[in-house]
């Protein structure tokens, strides 16, 4: 290998690294702060890409049938409950976010997908189409299994990560997709050429964790997020509603992983299934991280897609196998070095 080549896998692994690094936010986002295992991480990213993907073929994507059908479902399922408690406190806000966005966004998408609006229209039309599902998800599935123990909650997870597969195969077919590049060519960059795409996704990935880590940081609702990944118990004793961050853990987990699918698209061909394998990856990357440190789980994730970009040009056969062999030594070390703990009640 010399350094030419080098740099080429440097870059598809920093490409699919920071990808892999979205993936691990967002897992650690609803671990720590509602101790779901995010195991339907890539499926987000799988509805992303697909639905953008069809955006800029001019054709509405099935996101749009998508997201209301599953918003009508929530409707209803909340409406019940309200009618079963005899009290309808906080049920219009439930149906806004529930119904009313998706019914918004799906509308906006009918008028304009034909059109092939620009580029950051389709975007926010991808987000505004995905992010209610990670909402809807929560308030139906997890919310009232809140207090079940996590080994339950990771099946449940499972259970609906298989549930998304499905109707990711009805509403998108088996066909696979890839977006175009949003900036075609390369750039001169010292003694290697860089490509714009990889440029984007650097640039793309850099603000939206600096918006978190700003958002984590001054505002209050990423206060009380991180309160509530601290100690749920004490974060119910001071007034935070740990429903409600929960709620906004899913929507914002499922907002991150729309936008990775958006970054992913130019850089391979995605298919309804395809979504698994890219949050296993994003998960060891958490996983090297400590499962507790947002920018460790970023440089975890980071390592994960070098490792893998090296290790195709070198062992490809046993690549995945490589990737996730990272996990062995890292758990180790990590047994080793750090004192057993009994798993809190509330964690």
């Amino acid at each position: 290998m010399n350094s030419n080549i080098a740099l080429l896998l440097a870059q598809d692994g920093l490409t699919n690294g920071l990808v892999y690094a979205l993936m691990a936010l967002s897992i650690l986002l609803v671990f720590v702060v509602t101790r779901v295992l995010w195991v339907p991480a890539g499926d987000f990213l799988m509805l992303g890409a697909l639905s953008l993907a069809l955006f800029q073929q001019g054709v509405v994507p099935g996101t749009v049938w998508l997201t209301g059908c599953l918003g009508l479902l929530c409707a209803l399922v909340e409406g019940w409950r309200a009618w079963r408690r005899g009290n309808a406190r906080g049920l219009p806000a439930t149906l806004l976010l529930s119904l009313g966005i998706p019914l918004v966004a799906g509308a906006l998408s009918l008028w304009l997908a034909p059109m092939k609006p620009p580029l950051p229209v389709q975007i926010a039309l991808v987000i505004g189409l995905v992010a209610p599902i990670g909402y809807i998800v929560y308030r139906v599935v997890f919310q009232p299994l809140a207090d079940r123990p996590t080994l339950t909650l990771m099946f449940v997870a499972v259970a609906v990560h298989y549930a998304l597969t499905g109707l990711g195969l009805i509403f998108f077919g088996s066909e696979g997709f890839r977006t175009p590049p949003f900036i075609p060519g390369r750039i001169d960059i010292g003694v290697t050429r860089v490509s714009w795409q990889l440029m984007l996704v650097f640039a793309a990935s850099a603000v939206l964790m600096l918006a978190l880590w700003h958002f984590f940081g001054r505002s209050l609702w990423g206060k009380a997020l991180r309160a509530t990944a601290v100690n749920r118990f004490g974060a119910r004793l001071v007034g935070i509603r740990t429903n409600s961050t929960g709620a906004l853990a899913f929507t914002l987990a499922a907002a991150i992983g729309a936008f990775s699918g958006v970054l992913i698209g130019p850089v391979t061909t995605l298919y309804y299934d395809s979504g698994f394998l890219v949050s296993l990856k994003g998960f060891v990357g958490a996983v090297i991280g400590g499962l507790a440190s947002f920018p460790l789980a970023v440089l975890g994730a980071v390592l994960v897609g070098l490792v893998e970009s090296f290790a195709a040009f070198y062992a490809s056969p046993f690549k995945e196998a490589i990737v996730f062999g990272l996990l062995i030594p890292f758990l180790l070390w990590r047994s080793a070095t750090q004192p057993r703990r009994h798993e809190d009640e509330e964690h």
